[in-house]
């Protein structure tokens, strides 16, 4: 039987949170940049791998571990 690690499943909900968070934060910075374009694919390219992980995260807390 497997035990779900719940400490990973619910640290990558929030991590996903926040990184939509910090994306739409971010969208409200962009018209005041010198290069609003730039900006805005950096921060979708870090909210992304965030996400990326945070999924990661999850998945390995729902399959959990040997007990």
């Amino acid at each position: 039987m497997r035990t779900k690690n719940w400490r990973l499943v619910i640290t990558g909900g929030v991590l996903a949170v926040l990184a939509v968070v910090f994306f739409i934060f971010m969208m409200s910075l962009a018209p005041q940049s010198n290069d609003p374009a730039a900006l805005m694919e950096i921060v979708g390219q870090v909210s992304g791998v965030v996400i990326a992980l945070s999924i990661v995260m999850a998945v390995v807390g729902f399959i959990g571990k040997k007990s």
